[in-house]
C-alpha cells in the first residue's frame, strides 16, 4: 500500500511541476482606451478610485496580478474567473455597448452592489481592500443614479 501513495505521490509532484510550463497570457493594456467607462461618463476620481480598486482587477483589460499568480493551477482558476468578468461587465469596453446594454449593466451593478455579491466573497479573501464599504456602496449608487437622469 505504501509504495501506491509515493508512486501517486510522486507523479502529482511531476504534474504540478509540469503544470508550471503552460503559458499564460496577461490581462493588461498599456493605455487606457477610449472605450473605458471614465471616458463614456463623466467619472468622478472617488468613483474610479472605488471601481479600480474593487472591480477592475475581474471587469476590465487591466488585472492586476498578485505574487501568487504565477503559480499553476491557481492561474489557470484566475484567468478562467477573470475571462468570465470580462465576458460579463468590461469597463474596458463600456463604450462599444449599445445604449440598452449600458442601461442593462448599469442596473445590474446596482441590484449586485445592493445584494452584496459583489465583489465575489471568494474574491475578498485575498483581497479584503475591494471590499465596498456603506459609503463607497452609497457613492457608486449614486453615481449610477446619476446616469439614469
Amino acid at each position: 500500500m505504501k509504495k501506491w501513495l509515493k508512486k501517486i505521490a510522486i507523479v502529482l509532484v511531476v504534474i504540478l511541476v509540469g503544470m508550471q510550463f503552460i503559458p499564460t497570457d496577461v490581462n493588461r493594456q498599456e493605455e487606457i482606451p477610449k472605450t473605458d467607462i471614465r471616458y463614456v461618463y463623466d467619472v468622478a476620481r472617488n468613483v474610479l478610485n472605488i471601481l479600480q480598486t474593487s472591480c477592475y482587477d475581474c471587469h476590465s483589460n487591466n488585472t492586476n496580478y498578485p505574487w501568487y499568480s504565477q503559480v499553476q493551477p491557481i492561474r489557470l482558476m484566475m484567468d478562467h474567473h477573470v475571462e468570465e468578468g470580462m465576458k460579463e461587465l468590461n469597463f474596458s469596453e463600456f463604450g462599444n455597448y449599445s445604449e440598452r446594454r449600458k442601461r442593462n449593466k448599469l442596473r445590474a451593478i446596482s441590484e449586485q452592489i445592493e445584494k452584496g455579491k459583489m465583489p465575489l466573497p471568494s474574491y475578498l479573501w485575498l483581497h479584503s481592500d475591494a471590499k465596498l464599504s456603506n459609503e463607497e456602496k452609497k457613492i457608486l449608487m449614486e453615481f449610477i443614479s446619476s446616469l439614469k437622469n
